[in-house]
């Protein structure tokens, strides 16, 4: 759908700004995503975009239905995986584990496909199959000694299970090779493993003693966007969803 060059230039500046801030402040790139939603509703980015942000803030049925309308506006299968994870995040990991069994999974590139591996083993872990985790974790990928921009995930989620059912000695392997991979800090693999060996980490300055406060403090301070109110046409799409009516948001499990 293509939208007048003044109205494009406003929607794009919001995106920008919801790129820009959901990891920082995913509150304030959520406030972000919906004036963008206001303005443009029909456009599969701007649905795509304030899916991430409710994702962001745990709004896991607004994120399921923002990401079902960029689907139906697209036809890609590349949300599948969050998609799923927004049912683990509503408390249905059943629902997860039956996505993860679609013929979607099978037209997703490497890395949605190991997404939706680190999701359905999340999912079995939701309902207490430990075991059955860390065996849909095992795979060529975690198996592999290429570095990819999975491969920390996969192997801490991996390492991560092996510490839940006990398995501490292949847990510390598994975090040391998540940290390995890990070159960009994506993980706390280096923070597990210091756990693992007893490590502990103190308050250099103690209980008593303070900083120094600057002789001079520059306030500033930025006045995040109010949430706009859903336009009316965005009530078509969600009347889709009518099983997500009721949904209450609940935080997603690792």
């Amino acid at each position: 759908m293509s939208l007048p060059k003044t109205l494009a230039e406003d929607v794009a500046r919001n995106l920008v700004m919801v790129a820009r801030l959901i990891d920082e402040d995913p509150e304030q790139a959520y406030a972000y995503s919906r004036i963008a939603l206001r303005l443009a509703s029909r456009v599969a980015a701007v649905r795509e975009a304030a899916g991430f942000a409710a994702y962001a803030t745990q709004k896991y049925a607004e994120a399921l239905a923002e990401f079902r309308a960029s689907r139906r506006m697209t036809g890609s299968v590349d949300l599948w995986p969050v998609m799923a994870d927004c049912e683990r995040g509503l408390g249905r990991p059943e629902r997860a584990m039956a996505m993860a069994g679609e013929p979607e999974v099978q037209k997703l590139d490497k890395a949605g496909q190991v997404e939706m591996r680190l999701v359905a083993a999340g999912a079995r872990r939701d309902m207490g199959q430990i075991d059955a985790a860390i065996v849909t974790l095992q795979s060529p990928e975690l198996a592999s000694s290429a570095v990819h921009s999975w491969t920390p995930r996969l192997r801490y989620a991996y390492a991560d299970a092996l510490l839940e059912a006990g398995r501490e000695d292949e847990a510390r392997e598994w975090f040391g090779k998540a940290l390995e991979a890990d070159k960009d800090g994506a993980t706390d693999a280096s923070d597990r493993l210091a756990e693992l060996d007893g490590v502990e980490f103190v308050d250099a300055l103690g209980d008593d003693e303070h900083p120094a406060e600057p002789a001079h403090v520059e306030e500033r301070a930025t006045e995040a966007p109010a949430p706009a109110a859903d336009d009316d046409e965005d009530q078509d799409d969600e009347d889709d969803d009518d099983e997500d009516d009721d949904d209450e948001d609940g935080p997603a499990k690792g």
